[in-house]
Order: C-alpha cells, then sequence, then structure tokens
C-alpha cells in the first residue's frame, strides 16, 4: 500500500519501505551496527533512562534478543525496526513506535541515527514512515518527547510535521518537550507567507 502525495511507502508485512530506507525487524547479526548506534555517547546521551549505553557487542546481542521478545508482544502497529539503506542493506540506526511510560496511553515515535550517518535526513524519513504506518493502523496520534537541549531531535520531531505542545515532566521523571502529530495534520504542506513592507 502506497500512500502520501511525495512519499514512496510500501508496507510489507513488518517491512517497510521508504525511497531510500527499509525498516525491519531486528536480528541479532546487527549487533555490530546496532553498537554503532546505541554505543555512541552522542545518540545515547539523550536515550538514558529508556535505553543506556550499550557497552560491548555482547551486551547489544541482550539488548536486541530482548527487544526481539518485546515486539513480539505488542500491538500490532508497535514496534522497533532497523533502519537500513535500501541500495547497501547497511544498518544506519533504529526507529521505534512505543508506548510512553508511566501510564501506557501515547505512543511515541523515536528516531536513532549513527552518527556517522547524519545529515542525510534518515531520521526525519524513517519517523515520517512510522507515522504513516501508525495512522494506517488506526491511531490518531503519536508523540515525540525531546530533552529540551537535543536541538537536532527537536529539528526531526518538526522536519517529520509533529507539532511543539508544551513541556512536561510526566514521563521518565524528566523535563521534556513534547510534540504531537494528528492523523490529519501528516503531509499537510507548511504556508509559506511573505510579507512586505510598503514606503510611504
Amino acid at each position: 500500500m502506497a500512500f502520501g502525495r511525495k512519499h514512496d511507502l510500501l508496507v510489507v508485512g513488518e517491512r517497510i519501505r521508504t525511497a531510500r530506507l527499509l525498516l525491519r525487524p531486528w536480528v541479532l547479526d546487527d549487533a555490530d551496527a546496532a553498537l554503532a548506534v546505541y554505543g555512541s555517547a552522542e545518540v545515547s546521551r539523550w536515550l538514558s533512562p529508556a535505553v543506556e549505553r550499550v557497552p560491548d557487542i555482547a551486551s547489544m546481542r541482550v539488548h536486541l534478543a530482548g527487544w526481539m521478545v518485546e515486539c513480539a508482544s505488542l500491538d500490532s502497529c508497535q514496534g522497533r525496526w532497523a533502519v537500513a539503506l535500501q541500495e547497501t542493506g547497511e544498518v544506519v540506526g533504529g526507529v521505534t513506535l512505543l508506548p510512553l511510560p508511566p501510564y501506557e496511553i501515547d505512543l511515541q515515535v523515536g528516531w536513532q541515527i549513527a552518527p556517522k550517518a547524519w545529515g542525510n535526513g534518515y531520521a526525519t524519513e524513517a519517523g515520517h514512515a512510522v507515522a504513516h504506518y501508525a495512522f494506517d493502523a488506526g491511531l490518531d496520534e503519536i508523540f515525540a518527547v525531546v530533552r529540551p537541549q537535543n536541538v537536532r531531535g527537536a529539528a526531526t520531531a518538526r522536519r517529520v510535521g509533529m507539532e511543539w505542545v508544551g513541556v512536561t515532566e510526566k514521563y521518565y521523571d524528566l523535563t521534556l518537550e513534547v510534540y504531537r502529530l494528528r492523523r490529519g495534520d501528516l503531509d499537510v504542506p507548511t504556508l509559506n507567507v511573505e510579507t512586505r513592507t510598503e514606503s510611504s
């Protein structure tokens, strides 16, 4: 099934294809590539306490095995996906759609990209794809939570089309900025308004 006016998106089972990416379930053989993401201090500093920095390959395999078990018990639209490049199959990150603690009612989209792959728009493309996936599954809204200092994460949320709705301490016992995307706001074009000043 394809979505969006300008977006190539195909969902087949648990796999989501975009113009450049394949979002697919994690496997244990992804441990090396996953460690480049979740073992990076530049990435993990924004994920704690939800995910602490992973110190080594053995620990990464334990995390992946746990994620695979977790995903088997989640509702159909929820999950964790490896973000791979379609052309090469290289795993460059991960994306999630998971319930937010403590009440596990709100669903959070999250993206984590290896620092070597930053600057290519992969987080935005993956987050946008998961949003389409969530809304096609019947959800009305999804959220992203970002630490106030995480300028890169906040910018990605806005590029996905999310709207800043405020600051909360509801999740993870942290002060977090909350972004929301509603089904009806996905792919709505931004209006560019020109302001002209006339001289007298």
